[in-house]
């Protein structure tokens, strides 16, 4: 997986299987991060009747609705096309220089063959992103501007701004951006929930420093889990597009034919063509909200490793001698592999061995089912897990705590 950004700077099977319940984004430090129209109506098509029948009786298909504008991608670049921004983010980078390099006996015999290294040196990245708001918040992915010592916005006016960043998320790489500005463009948001296979995707970002290009293509999946994507520390299902990704598109928009933002682009995948990942907007308008208003976002924690019980794993587990456990192979559900010290699920009393079953009194089959459990629960709150233990069924309740970022 490779995240969709640009840097200036270029300075078997069981372990595979391990879903990471605990970690629930895409990069650290400061990343960079359809024309064709179908004109024809299939207008009152009716069934081919071996011999005529009555008028009333004949099946009858209704004309499919399809936009009447040929150049509808250039209508959405000229409404949206204003309110997505190019950042610039910098930050400065301390080297740590060995000791011995600055002991005079060293230098004294190997002084003009120690390498002359910089303390400090600055690393610059571009990403994109697009105003939410006449307030001045600008959406955008959080590996664009983390850790940045400033942030530069620039309009596709020409007007250029310092940007605060208000806060990141790096579980779901969303991040939002401020800066003091009038008389701004904004963008209008859609319902990625509704969202189907085949639907129109636009894509405006300034990828590999080339503002504000388009690229288009149609929508290829929707509900991407993190771990199919490859990122598994992140806690997103992603949209899939086929809409030309690359790098500094990072943070701009995924839009529809009306022109609304359905998404936020943020992944590709190294040596892949088609295949790009966007963050549902839904989920990236949720985050941002709360990073508005507090500056922060907590996710529920569990902080268990765990493996989903297909034939292979359980023959994987049964061959391997220092497993601690053996599987039947009648045994289903998802299988917690290891549970993390002083976390939650460790306070709760899950062991390693325990196969989770139901959460909640829903079945669990795979470990997504277990982390979308455990996503739309609170930090604080209860959930009662349904665990097969040593052939038999035990009910323990955990009070999932907040994500620990820093891990």
């Amino acid at each position: 997986m490779v995240l969709d950004r640009q840097n200036q700077n270029k300075p078997h099977l069981f372990k595979k299987a391990l879903t990471y319940a605990s970690l629930l984004l895409i990069g650290t430090g400061v990343g960079t991060s359809a024309s064709y129209f179908a004109s024809r109506n299939l207008a009152n098509m009716t069934a081919p009747p071996a011999q005529a029948l009555p008028a009333d009786s004949r099946t009858t298909f209704a004309a499919i609705p399809i936009t009447e504008d040929p150049n509808f991608v250039a209508r959405v670049v000229r409404e949206v096309g204003p309110a997505v921004v190019r950042i610039n983010a910098s930050k400065t980078v301390t080297t740590q220089i060995p000791d011995a390099f600055n002991d005079p006996f060293f230098r004294r015999f190997f002084g003009s063959q120690i390498p002359d290294i910089p303390r400090e040196r600055v690393e610059r990245g571009t990403g994109s992103g697009f105003i939410l708001d006449i307030d001045g918040n600008i959406l955008t992915n959080a590996h664009v501007v983390e850790g940045a010592d400033t942030v530069e916005v620039v309009l596709k006016d020409g007007r250029t701004f310092a940007g605060k960043v208000i806060g990141t998320d790096p579980v779901t790489d969303v991040a939002v951006v401020k800066i003091e500005a009038k008389d701004l463009p904004t963008v209008s948001l859609g319902n990625s929930e509704r969202l189907q296979p085949g639907e129109w995707a636009i894509a405006i970002g300034n990828p590999l420093g080339l503002d504000n290009t388009v690229t288009t293509g149609i929508i290829s999946a929707t509900g991407r889990s993190s771990s199919q994507v490859g990122v598994r520390d992140k806690r997103v299902e992603f949209i899939q597009t086929d809409a030309a990704i690359n790098p500094g598109n990072s943070g701009g928009p995924l839009l529809n034919a009306r022109g609304e933002v359905i998404g936020m682009n943020t992944a590709i995948i190294g040596g892949a063509q088609g295949l790009g990942f966007a963050i549902p907007i839904n989920a990236a308008q949720e985050i941002a909200g709360q990073l508005i208003a507090t500056g922060k976002v907590e996710h529920p924690y569990l902080g268990i490793e765990m493996v989903s019980l297909t034939p292979e794993v359980k023959e994987q587990i049964n061959r391997n001698p220092n497993a601690g456990f053996s599987i039947n192979s009648d045994d289903e559900g998802v299988l917690i592999a290891r549970v993390v010290a002083n976390s939650p699920a460790a306070e709760a009393g899950l062991r390693a061995g325990d196969i989770i079953i139901r959460i909640d009194g829903q079945e669990v089959t795979d470990g997504e089912d277990v982390q979308k459990a455990v996503s739309k629960s609170k930090v604080g709150g209860n959930l009662e897990l349904e665990v097969q233990r040593d052939r038999n069924s035990v009910t323990i309740a955990v009070r999932p705590g907040a994500y620990p970022t820093q891990r």
